[in-house]
């Protein structure tokens, strides 16, 4: 058995150190996702040909959809728990990044003279539009990692590059958006878990490309 060593006070951890629990959560789901998906097409495989109704299980499906939030909201504050350095360090970095955000989104509305009450529907404010800022830049980074680790990487660098993001942040929050989307397909699969068994059994397998995701996002390390 090969262990990895801790990594010294002065030396910030591996984002797979620093986020251990969410990874491993990440990989009980996979797993969860996959035995759910057995119990319905297991049945199905070993039945007669000539059988028309198959008695399948389906309470693990639903069973993986409603854990799975809490799983990995458990998993993220025991990481927490575990980092209390890293969870300082990284609350400083965000308000930082979040006032350069606040501070370009005024500037630009000075320029251009818009404001929050212009128009029929408001617009966001400056500390709205940085929230939303940072979660379209998660999404669009999680989005591009899927089909090409490469060029997100390169466009996670490209976002940071001014300062109004950090590395470590757009990566959060595509490690979000992929799980997000996991646990809406999941939560898809219980809904349909009763009606359509065959559906909720392939809708726990597409989580799981999600949820793979996540994991890769939460790992990656960019230096």
């Amino acid at each position: 058995m090969t262990t990895t060593p801790d990594a010294p006070a002065s030396v910030r951890p591996a984002r797979r150190r620093r986020h251990a629990r969410l990874i491993a959560a990440l990989a009980s789901l996979i797993g969860a996702c996959a035995e759910a998906a057995g119990e319905v097409y297991g049945p199905i495989a070993i039945a007669p040909p000539d059988q028309e109704g198959v008695e399948v299980q389906t309470l693990s499906c639903m069973r993986v959809a409603l854990s799975g939030p809490l799983l990995l909201d458990i998993a993220r504050s025991e990481d927490a728990a575990r980092w209390p350095g890293e969870v300082a360090r990284e609350d400083a970095a965000a308000r930082r990044t979040y006032a350069a955000r606040c501070a370009l989104a005024e500037a630009q509305d000075a320029v251009h003279g818009r404001g929050p009450d212009r128009g029929p529907v408001p617009l966001p404010t400056a500390g709205q539009g940085a929230a939303m800022e940072l979660v379209s830049a998660g999404g669009e980074v999680a989005a591009r990692w899927r089909g090409d680790p490469a060029e997100a990487a390169a466009l996670v660098l490209e976002l940071t590059a001014g300062g109004e993001l950090s590395v470590d942040e757009v990566l959060d929050a595509a490690v979000d958006a992929a799980a997000v989307c996991g646990l809406l397909v999941l939560a898809e699969a219980r809904t349909t878990a009763t009606s359509d068994p065959s559906t909720a059994a392939e809708l726990c397998l597409t989580a799981v490309s999600h949820l793979a995701l996540a994991v890769a996002l939460a790992s990656a390390d960019l230096d």
